[in-house]
């Protein structure tokens, strides 16, 4: 019988690719970049790469924030991207505008604040995220979701990162009466959700909305299109 249901943020319940989207292209529009399709989407690649590596421990999350940019803007500096970026632009000053942005407002998932109403009360809901203390916080208060979840455990603030075994010892930590047994674990990321569900013996649902291929070796015990299926799974 499942008691415990831990949540990923980003791109689970809100929609991270809306928010990243509005806050590159006003972050490189404030330095005077035209947010052409292949720098936005050469963004994104590079983005997803340093975050993989800070989840096999390779870079530090203030790394992560400076790397992203600096690689981007070493590329259009190359010519490797269409707009070249001036000599006194800084990927430091890019990243803090961008984490600044990118706390600003919010949009839900299809379906997840209604899947929060009718876990709330029934399940211990909490949110597991690696996410950056300050966009987290800013975004969870601007879509009013502190109230549903028992305990909210942002890697920044815990001290580890998914999919690591000492983040969810952490956060198991501060959850009472847990038991892993009577937990599911749901999340839009293999490497970091399901991949920590796996290092840490809790069952877990792959939340894959575009149907995109497996090929990472790691296997969730569900995969689900909708978030509504959830209820499925726990009758």
């Amino acid at each position: 019988m499942i008691r415990t249901i831990m949540f990923d943020l980003d791109n689970t319940l809100l929609d991270f690719s809306w928010a990243e989207k509005i806050a590159l292209e006003k972050t490189l529009r404030s330095f005077g970049i035209e947010p052409e399709p292949e720098v936005t989407e050469r963004y994104r690649v590079l983005n997803r790469q340093q975050w993989e590596l800070l989840e096999k421990g390779e870079l530090t999350r203030e790394e992560v924030k400076v790397r992203r940019f600096r690689l981007l803007f070493e590329e259009m500096r190359a010519g490797a991207l269409p707009e070249k970026v001036k000599a006194g632009v800084l990927p430091r000053e890019a990243a803090a505008v961008y984490e600044r942005l990118l706390g600003v407002g919010h949009r839900f998932i299809d379906g997840a604040e209604e899947l929060l109403e009718e876990l709330y009360g029934k399940y211990d809901l909490y949110l597991v995220t690696n996410g950056t203390a300050s966009v987290q916080n800013s975004r969870l208060d601007s879509a009013g979701m502190r109230r549903y979840f028992k305990g909210i455990f942002i890697s920044e603030e815990i001290g580890a990162d998914k999919p690591g075994k000492e983040y969810f010892d952490r956060c198991f930590a501060q959850m009472p009466d847990f038991k892993k047994e009577e937990a599911l674990l749901v999340g839009d990321s293999l490497t970091a959700d399901i991949k920590g569900g796996e290092n840490t013996g809790i069952k877990t649902v792959w939340f894959n909305p575009q149907g995109l291929d497996n090929h990472t070796g790691i296997v969730p015990d569900h995969e689900i299109r909708r978030l509504s299926q959830i209820k499925g799974l726990l009758r």
